[in-house]
This record gives C-alpha cells, sequence and structure tokens, in this order.
C-alpha cells in the first residue's frame, strides 16, 4: 500500500524510535505480556474473585510479565479438558491469535513465548529465519490462570491459544525460584519446582524412540524423569545436612527470647524488622521479596536479648511442596516465644489473608503459640475504617512500621510480653566460678548483687528455662 514503509525502512524507524527512549533491544526483546484467567466456582462472591486476579496479577507482575487483559467466566467446575467452556476458550484464542481449536484436527505449534526463547538462542524455525513483522499487532505470549491445572489442561489450552500456560502454583514457584539467595532457600526451591515440572514434562516430536547404550530401553521422556528422581534424592540429602546444621543453631537460642513476625506476602513484614532490629533486610513493594529466615536482635537490645525473626510470606493457595520444602524455615514460627500476625490493615482481604496464614502455621503446629495481631500499614487506613477495625479487633495492635512512634510502642509491647513471664531468682556465684559471670549476664536482668564471704550472691529475674539452666550450670561446674 502507498502508505507503508518497506520493512527494512520500518525496522531502522522502529530502531530510531527505540534510542530516543533508551531502549536497545528489539521489539522481541520487550516485557512478555499475559491474560489472566479465571473461573469463579460455587461459593465465591464477586469480592473474593476478583481479589484473586488482582492478586494474580501482582504475582505476574512480580515475575516481570505485562499483563494486558482479563478472562473471567462462571462455572460450577473447572471444564476438565480446558479450564474454560468452548466460548470462553475461543475468546481467549480470539485475545492471543490463536485457533481456538483443541484436539486431533488442530493445528499443533510451538507457543510463542518458546518459539521467542528458541530464537533467542539462535534456532531458526523449519521454514528458515523470518523477518520480524514489527506493523503486526503483538499478542499476548502467555495465559496465566487462576487456578492448579493438569498438564493435560495446559497442553489443550496451548494448543487452542498458541500461548504459553502457567498455573497460579507455576507462577509462584518461578518467583521462589528467582528471589531465593540462601544455598538452603535454593535448595528448596529447586525441590518443588521439580517437582511441579515432573509430571508436565512432554515427549519431543520423536519422543517415542527407544535409546541404545546407557539408559537403553528408555524414552527421552522417562530420562529426564530419571534425572529428576536422581536430583531430589541428591537435594533431599544436602537440605538434610543443612537442616540438622539449622537446628544446631536453633537449639543454641533455644533458652533466648525470641519473636516471629509471620503473615501474608508483602504485609510489611520485612519494613516491621527493619524498624524494630536496625538490620539491613530487603525490603520491596513486590510478593515474596523475603524468602531467607532473618534472626536479628531487638534494638535497642535489652537483657536478656530478645531476637526477632522475619519469616516467608503467606498467600492463598501457596502450593503444597513449597510448605514442606520451607518447613525447616518455618521451624522458626513454631519455636518462637511469641507469634506476630502481621497484616495490611489497608487491604480489603485482610481477614481472608490472615486465615490463610493461620491455616499454614496450624500445618506445622505452630497455632499453640502465643501470638498477636498487629494491624500496619494504618497510616493508609481513614478514620471511619480505623474505628471499624478497633471495634472488630480490639486486642490488635494498630501501627505503621513507618512511624518512630509506633515501632517504639509495639518495641515495649514486646517487652512487656516477656516480662510478664519472667520469674526472680537468687544465685550465689563462689568467688572461684566467677568466669561464669558472663554467662549470667547475658541470659537474665540482674537486680542486684552483693558479696558474702562465699561469693557474689545476684538477685535475677529471666524465663524459668534460663534461670534453670543457669542454676544447672553453676551447680555443675
Amino acid at each position: 500500500m502507498p502508505g507503508d514503509r518497506p520493512s527494512a525502512e520500518r525496522l531502522t524507524h522502529r530502531i530510531k524510535s527505540m534510542a530516543k527512549t533508551g531502549e536497545s533491544r528489539v521489539a522481541e526483546e520487550r516485557i512478555p505480556s499475559a491474560i489472566l484467567v479465571g473461573i469463579q466456582l460455587p461459593g465465591i462472591d464477586d469480592d473474593a474473585h476478583a481479589a484473586s486476579l488482582a492478586e494474580l496479577g501482582r504475582l505476574v507482575k512480580t515475575l516481570g510479565y505485562e499483563v494486558v487483559g482479563t478472562l473471567s467466566q462462571k462455572r460450577d467446575e473447572l471444564d476438565g479438558a480446558t479450564v474454560l467452556g468452548k466460548g470462553k476458550l475461543e475468546e481467549l484464542a480470539a485475545m492471543t491469535g490463536g485457533t481456538g481449536v483443541v484436539g486431533s484436527m488442530a493445528h499443533v505449534r510451538k507457543p510463542r513465548a518458546r518459539e521467542r526463547l528458541e530464537d533467542a538462542d539462535g534456532k531458526e524455525s523449519a521454514a528458515g529465519p523470518t523477518e520480524p513483522d514489527l506493523a503486526a499487532p503483538l499478542m499476548p505470549e502467555y495465559v496465566i490462570v487462576d487456578h492448579d491445572i493438569s498438564p493435560n489442561q495446559a497442553r489443550n489450552i496451548e494448543q487452542a491459544t498458541g500461548a504459553e500456560v502457567l498455573d497460579r502454583t507455576g507462577v509462584i514457584v518461578e518467583i521462589f525460584h528467582r528471589h531465593a539467595h540462601s544455598r538452603e532457600a535454593k535448595l528448596q526451591v529447586e525441590m518443588a519446582r521439580l517437582k511441579y515440572i515432573a509430571p508436565r514434562l512432554r515427549e519431543s516430536a520423536a519422543g517415542g524412540e527407544r535409546r541404545q547404550g546407557y539408559g537403553a530401553g528408555e524414552s527421552d521422556l522417562e530420562v529426564e524423569r530419571r534425572k529428576i528422581r536422581d536430583r531430589l534424592a541428591e537435594l533431599k540429602e544436602q537440605l538434610a545436612a543443612i537442616q540438622r546444621d539449622s537446628d544446631q543453631r536453633r537449639a543454641a537460642r533455644r533458652d533466648q527470647l525470641r519473636v516471629a513476625l509471620v503473615g501474608y506476602t508483602n504485609a510489611g513484614k520485612s519494613s516491621l524488622m527493619q524498624a524494630l532490629t536496625g538490620s539491613e533486610v530487603l525490603v520491596a513493594d513486590k510478593l515474596f521479596a523475603t524468602l531467607d529466615t532473618t534472626v536479628r536482635a531487638l534494638r535497642p537490645e535489652t537483657t536478656p536479648r530478645i531476637l526477632v525473626s522475619d519469616t516467608v510470606g503467606f498467600i492463598k493457595k501457596l502450593p503444597h511442596d513449597l510448605v514442606a520444602s520451607f518447613r525447616s524455615t518455618l521451624a522458626e514460627a513454631l519455636e518462637a516465644s511469641l507469634l506476630l500476625f502481621v497484616l495490611d490493615a489497608s487491604d480489603p482481604t485482610y481477614e481472608s489473608q490472615l486465615d490463610v496464614s493461620r491455616n499454614v502455621l496450624r500445618e506445622i503446629g505452630a497455632e499453640v503459640v502465643p501470638s498477636r495481631l498487629l494491624l500496619n500499614k494504618i497510616d493508609r487506613v481513614n478514620e471511619a475504617d480505623r474505628a471499624a477495625l478497633r471495634t472488630k479487633h480490639p486486642d490488635a495492635i494498630f501501627l505503621s512500621a513507618r512511624s518512630p512512634a509506633d515501632v517504639a510502642a509495639l518495641r515495649e509491647t514486646i517487652i512487656a510480653f516477656f516480662e510478664a513471664a519472667m520469674v526472680e531468682e537468687e544465685f550465689v556465684v563462689p568467688y572461684a566460678k566467677q568466669r561464669l559471670l558472663s554467662d549470667v549476664y547475658g541470659h537474665v536482668h540482674v537486680l542486684s548483687e552483693n558479696f558474702d564471704a562465699t561469693g557474689r550472691i545476684i538477685k535475677v529475674r529471666g524465663v524459668s528455662g534460663a534461670i534453670e539452666r543457669l542454676r544447672r550450670t553453676l551447680s555443675a561446674s
């Protein structure tokens, strides 16, 4: 057509445009785009359904993708083959540029996301290299389903839409994979990721062929699954060794006073941890920014010291394999003396988030640990809603992690909790055993000191466990 530029000229024009905006890559390097898909099942009201899809959108954004559309449908149950009904599947295919056809008559092609990755690796299609059509509309490359779906359902949706399909669990597992930093967290996430991937492996085009030599008689798919089983066994052994070391460290802290911050992801636990302890922990406005448990002393320091733990956040439909993998990390909550449930008071779904947090902790047996409810980000809540929150949760602590006064008040509340459980005791430390004084001063609060012919008479106040341990130490030395 007369108004069209030749392909090469269009490409040059596009490169110049990108240079003006500071971009350095061609269109194929753009941020991946995704369509969200949700099924509103019976018993789920409109608000809860909308909140779940909004949360999925935040997960996808955390993954680095751009949400360009949402498709929702009310159904009594997920369609066993394609999740959506036939009409909605065709509507989804129209959004992604797919055929909408599933089955033997469908044109089988790789999802565009995979094609793009293979092109980036220097691979070419059977038809040879093709010049990118920069004038063509950019279709979403991913379909993200807000439910756990089977490998067969994912394949059918990919076939109909030409897009890569991930379910909610797949997104969460991938985020965990990207955010893990410590060796323990990396091993835990790799284990969960392999368990997720294993049933979703597919035969290649020549997948029916059997190998010769090593692994003779196995197909490529069977070999890959065997490798995953072997790797899982190896990871289990490595984690067991790390967890033995972690158990020893926790045992050494058993007589110390410990507080664990628990709650929904992005509720502000890391911000509160930083404010209470002065530690340089990662604070980011994204889901699952923290996967590694951090333990720091409450600041200013108290005698005895109070340790504060920041734990991995929870989320609705948290994959069971991730809960199982992070069981040792969550043990910090199980062994704490006090749990602080941190909630985002400005989130209208905070109550369901509290239920999720309690259910996860119940799964590891931590529901018996004393707890307090912290409604964080209260500075984002108007006065009328604050009054309603106070009526509904009269025992909750209202605060903003950004307010020094609120954090100082919380610190005093924590100290008061432990002091209420403390008892007083009097010890005589013989002059020949003065080396033990550092142990005394490190674990209890010394109220007074006197001296007589036998040694130093010390009146102390502390938790019963620490005092009992000191009594044994003094009698054995």
